[in-house]
């Protein structure tokens, strides 16, 4: 029960609110109210088009909703100067061109610059960070390698090494463990869980690995238009209970036309979010 208190406390770093999205003349997510407080590890998982990287690219901001709002960080809007303090590890992530010449190393010292420091050597406490950092994703050996001679797996903690990097207090995550092998893979998952217990980063993870995703995260959230699922991690339901409760839901909102919702609860217990008339 202390534990559950002292979640309590923590202060919210994301809220976003009845948002929807629309994309190519298609609403993409809808009616979507989620709120995410500091120190939290979050999967969002779901089917191929349920939105997910919509709904990441629009807590970026790249992406306008057609309703709702996005604040993060202490109820900053994301258009502010928080945008810095949000680290992104997008699915292209890997994707170098040829003809880049840049090694590990300075890759992942691209994620301490910012507008105060872009002009200024890096200080003896930077140096040591990067070296840190490149010890923690496995990539010490290649610290000097060029990124395009490196493995897709490589790349992919190269990448997820220049989100460490930044101070960003928000990590937001598009598919980071594509390509990574297995054993990679529970190293980096681990890593990612100790930064939010030691360090109080706030991971949110859009992941197709339920198995992995689910012994890792604190919560999961399921998405597929709207929120289905949202709660701990060790209650999330067989996917089949999902989809008939999402098939059942599409049945009875177009024979009664009825609303049926509930509110996220900011202790994040579990919560089925059924949004108005069905989905798509």
């Amino acid at each position: 029960m202390l534990i559950d208190a002292n979640a309590k406390q923590k202060a919210t770093i994301l809220r976003i609110s009845d948002l929807s999205v629309n994309r190519a003349g298609s609403e993409v997510i809808k009616d979507v109210d989620l709120l995410i407080k500091e120190g939290e590890f979050v999967g969002i998982v779901g089917p191929n088009g349920g939105g997910k990287t919509t709904l990441i690219l629009t807590i970026l901001g790249i992406l306008k909703p057609h309703k709702g709002s996005v604040l993060v960080t202490h109820n900053q809007s994301l258009q502010s100067s928080s945008r810095t303090q949000v680290g992104w590890v997008p699915q292209a992530a890997t994707n170098i061109p040829d003809h880049l010449r840049i090694t590990v190393r300075e890759f992942i010292r691209l994620g301490l610059l910012n507008l105060r420091n872009c002009i200024l050597p890096l200080s003896k406490s930077d140096k040591v960070k990067v070296d840190t950092i490149i010890e923690t994703v496995d990539l010490t050996s290649y610290a000097n390698t060029r990124l395009t001679r490196l493995s897709g797996g490589q790349r992919q903690r190269a990448a997820i090494g220049k989100a460490l990097a930044s101070n960003s207090d928000l990590l937001l995550m598009d598919e980071p463990m594509v390509g990574v092998d297995i054993e990679s893979r529970k190293s980096i998952l681990g890593l990612l869980s100790k930064l939010c217990q030691e360090q109080n980063k706030t991971i949110v993870m859009i992941s197709h690995d339920l198995a992995s995703i689910k012994k890792t995260a604190d919560r999961m959230v399921y998405l597929d238009n709207t929120i289905w699922f949202d709660g701990l991690s060790s209650e999330f339901p067989e996917l089949s209970t999902l989809m008939d409760l999402r098939e059942s839901n599409q049945v009875e909102s177009h024979s009664t036309n009825a609303i049926s919702s509930s509110t996220i609860a900011d202790d994040g217990d579990k919560v089925l979010q059924l949004s108005e008339k069905g989905g798509d």
